[in-house]
């Protein structure tokens, strides 16, 4: 039996990393309870993603491999397809129960809101208790839904806090895990934020950034634990193996990414877009004149009207290159982006889990960091040099960068390879630690493992 067929199913037999003493013990517990354990999942999930969905996939996984006997629920933006992709039950993070409609006149606005909103707002409540009731442990897995950088509402700080006050209403124990943070732009987004953190029985971020963020916007969390991205942690069945270019061109993997602006400034400008794209024209310009090859690489699918824009403007400026020198492939899952960042041997990627999934597979990456989580990221993987402001790109400095990546690519792969290893290491401290944050059944299991307080350096 492989990861990814563990990861799929839950029923099918799983050995559990604990002692068999520790197996009894749990399945003994279980069974005192007269039901299986109930764990919920919280975040992103199930539209189109693959960073988020990465981080589902491998807390999903460990989960199952520590808890065999558990049943799951997600509660995410898609799920329909977290459903049938992962074989667990799945509810809608926010129930559209009424298509809005504009209204000027701000007296309407108010009155919509007191007639329709107020009610619809304390049915999602009920609802949330009803999908909660009788859970153990609501899990909120990674990925960087702690800001407000589009919207409070919607996928925003305030149903992130509608949903952690639930689980604490309903007893569940509540855990962060490997979390991002920022931009909070607003007072009311903060407060909603620090109040949802403050209700958590475990909290870890996934960088040092998230946790000088967070204590910059007023939150105390001097005692809470930094560890890896959990993506770090994903099946190694799912990894795949081997890509070799000898006598033929390099393939270097681009990462394009629909404009992200609002993520380093409040208001941002189409312009610094626009010289973006206008930058990485000029350079797979240079790349395919000296003689490689260009994939096109997408990490959610909202960023396929950006490769389709990127592609016209390269041919507006040169022309389309012959046949075989830019790849374009579909892609529709995790396995599908792992498999086409594989056969590439550099990687110049904009999106966060484009970046850490090319350190995955041992790529040597340049991050154009659109985010304080890339230049965190870059920095924990030792290749801080080869990171670029997006608000700053500029194709010569692009250019010098990536001839310097190539250069120094054989002894930076080693490099790559030990960070990695020892994020994986950290994250299955990180899984047995949480484990007893789960409910009664698993409270007991790990308390003499030895924990380290703090993932600092790697």
């Amino acid at each position: 039996m492989n990861e990814l067929e563990t990861l799929r199913t839950i029923e099918q037999p799983v050995k559990a990393t604990s002692s068999s003493t520790a197996s009894l013990a749990q399945r003994d517990s279980t069974a005192a309870r007269g039901a299986r354990s109930k764990i919920a999942l919280f975040g992103h999930f199930g539209w189109g993603n693959f960073g988020n969905e990465s981080t589902l996939q491998a807390m999903l996984y460990h989960l199952r491999r520590l808890a065999p006997d558990a049943e799951f629920n997600c509660i995410c933006t898609g799920p329909e397809t977290v459903a049938a992709g992962y074989n667990i039950s799945a509810v809608p993070s926010k129930d559209v129960l009424v298509q809005p409609w504009a209204l000027r006149d701000p007296l309407a606005r108010w009155a919509r809101k007191l007639v329709i909103g107020i009610p619809i707002e304390v049915y999602r409540w009920l609802k949330g208790f009803k999908s909660l009731w009788g859970t153990d442990a609501l899990v909120v897995p990674g990925t960087g839904l702690l800001n407000d950088a589009y919207t409070l509402f919607h996928w925003g700080p305030y149903d992130l806090f509608r949903w952690a006050a639930t689980a604490k209403l309903c007893r569940c124990n509540l855990l962060f895990i490997s979390v991002g943070a920022g931009p909070v732009y607003s007072r009311i987004g903060r407060f909603l934020v620090k109040t949802a953190l403050s209700l958590a029985d475990f909290r870890s971020y996934r960088d040092e950034s998230t946790l000088r963020y967070l204590k910059g916007i007023g939150f105390r969390a001097e005692q809470d634990r930094v560890y890896p991205d959990l993506a770090f942690s994903l099946p190694e069945s799912l990894i795949p193996r081997g890509h070799d270019s000898k006598g033929h061109r390099l393939v270097v993997g681009l990462g394009l990414m629909e404009y992200a602006g609002k993520y380093s400034v409040e208001k941002p400008s189409d312009a610094i877009y626009a010289a973006y794209l206008e930058t990485l024209v000029e350079f797979v310009k240079w790349l395919l004149a000296h003689e490689y090859n260009v994939r096109l690489l997408i990490g959610d699918l909202v960023d396929a009207p950006v490769t389709r824009h990127f592609k016209s403007l390269l041919k507006e400026r040169s022309g389309w290159p012959e046949k075989g020198r830019i790849i374009d492939e579909p892609i529709a899952s995790v396995e599908d982006l792992l498999s086409q960042l594989a056969t590439t041997d550099l990687v110049v990627a904009t999106r966060f889990h484009n970046v850490l999934l090319a350190l995955l597979l041992n790529r040597p990456v340049i991050s154009i960091s659109f985010h304080h989580k890339c230049v965190s990221l870059m920095s924990q993987m030792g290749l801080s040099e080869y990171c670029q402001d997006i608000n700053h790109l500029k194709p010569e400095r692009l250019i010098e960068q990536f001839c310097q990546l190539e250069k120094n690519a054989a002894s930076l792969r080693p490099m790559i390879r030990q960070k990695a290893e020892g994020c994986r290491k950290a994250l299955d401290e990180q899984y047995h630690l949480i484990l007893q944050n789960l409910g009664p059944p698993y409270r007991h299991l790990e308390r003499g493992r030895q924990i380290p307080g703090l993932v600092r350096q790697l």
